[in-house]
């Protein structure tokens, strides 16, 4: 059998260790099992051990699933190695569109009232939703579709060519808002309408509800 891997690095891999997983239906456990070289033979294992919560650990850093501890700020709804959520008050931002006819040309650079906002970042992908009221969400607080064309039914961003950070800390949150809010936006309605919402001080309250609360936060396909 052949195996490729990608590091980005110049590194020799031995076989040391075999993790073990046995099933019974819904129930598993895992054995841990050294491994024995043999000179001119294939390896075996070795009588296992139980899996301890100190190697899971382990396996996870060197997967790079760690996670450094850090001081969540109260915008920060949730936090595991695999993901960050948070929230943004309603206020206005810049934003920019795609579309290059001469309507919307004038619309692009200009300030327009947003919603509050939940922001999702879950590996590398980013995912949003609107917020009804402008206050912190609890875990059963209703989302709503935010308005932007550049997301798909699930909330997920459709990146395309735009620059993210590198991190998906805690210090590089606000960056992630400002590249999908200051990001090009496909401009799929009547530009007349950002017109109007270019001279409000908030946006319009009316949103089409998200039956999705907070808590089951959306998964990859």
């Amino acid at each position: 059998m052949n195996v490729y891997l990608r590091i980005g690095d110049n590194r020799t891999f031995a076989l040391k260790r075999a993790v073990l997983l046995y099933e019974d239906g819904s129930r598993a456990f895992a054995t841990l099992h050294e491994i024995q070289h043999r000179s001119n033979e294939a390896p075996y294992l070795c009588a296992g051990q139980t899996v301890t919560s100190g190697f899971l650990e382990t396996l996870a850093k060197g997967l790079g699933a760690s996670m450094a501890a850090e001081v969540l700020p109260d915008h920060v709804l949730a936090r595991t190695p695999d993901l960050i959520a948070w929230w943004s008050r309603a206020r206005p931002r810049l934003m920019f569109f795609g579309d290059g006819n001469t309507e919307t040309k004038v619309l692009n650079g200009k300030m327009y009232p947003h919603p509050a906002l939940v922001f999702m970042i879950q590996g590398r992908e980013l995912f949003v939703r609107a917020l009804a009221e402008n206050c912190r969400p609890s875990a059963n607080t209703r989302l709503y579709n935010a308005p932007y064309w550049n997301t798909d039914a699930h909330g997920r961003v459709c990146l395309g060519s735009m620059r993210v950070p590198d991190e998906t800390g805690i210090t590089s949150l606000s960056a992630w808002e400002n590249r999908c809010i200051g990001g090009v936006q496909a401009l799929r309605v009547d530009p007349k309408c950002w017109q109007r919402l270019r001279k409000r001080t908030r946006s319009p309250t009316t949103l089409e509800p998200n039956p999705a609360p907070v808590k089951p936060l959306p998964q990859q396909d």
